[in-house]
């Protein structure tokens, strides 16, 4: 099983090739985890794709945590799912069991808190640097990271502007790791890519 701290977040529009082939060589690379966040996909094409991108990762013993939709996640037998706080509030008991792994994006401590109370295994946290996605909004920084990572007991990973120059920052402020989507979208290698992460 893979050792990376790496969860890849996906945004297909990014890709600039068959979205399926990138996918099958980022899960080569055993990230921690393949977050399929197609945030903009009705729910009918986000099951189909879902059901692809889950198969791609069984088959490199990745992890593949579905995004947002919860009983479609249920309807497909997938064991992790990653929500929005507005979501993760309205999930019930039943849905929940359902899951070994949730997730919740979170913006500050009091999400956070919020998040481990309500059934998380972890949590994202950010944007911790300035990211092209969230143009013109300074990342929220190291200390709002270290912050998040002392306040709960759950894994904690950063996300937003993470590379390789500054990863190790994320790593110091407590966090389990860290999540990559446009470089990971976007790089030429890969491969180079995900060892450069490494810790």
């Amino acid at each position: 099983m893979s050792m990376s701290d790496i969860l890849c977040v996906t945004n297909r529009k990014l890709c600039r090739e068959d979205f399926q082939k990138r996918i099958e060589e980022i899960a080569s690379c055993h990230p921690k985890a393949i977050i399929l966040r197609e945030k903009d996909m009705e729910a009918n094409d986000y099951l189909k794709l879902a059901a692809k991108i889950m198969k791609i990762c069984e088959q490199h013993g990745v992890m593949c945590i579905l995004h947002s939709f919860t009983d479609m996640a249920i309807s497909l037998h997938a064991k992790a799912i990653h929500l929005p706080l507005h979501l993760l509030r309205e999930m019930t008991d039943e849905q929940k069991s359902r899951f070994t792994q949730l997730g919740a994006s979170c913006h500050s401590v009091e999400d956070a808190f919020e998040a481990q109370a309500l059934g998380c295994t972890y949590i994202t946290a950010g944007h911790v640097f300035e990211t092209d996605c969230k143009k013109g909004l300074p990342g929220r920084g190291i200390k709002f990271l270290r912050n998040v990572c002392a306040a709960v007991e759950i894994p904690v990973y950063g996300i937003g502007g993470i590379d390789a120059d500054n990863i190790a920052l994320v790593r110091d402020a407590g966090a389990s790791g860290a999540c990559l989507m446009s470089s990971l979208m976007e790089t030429n290698n890969i491969t180079g890519l995900m060892k450069a992460m490494e810790k």
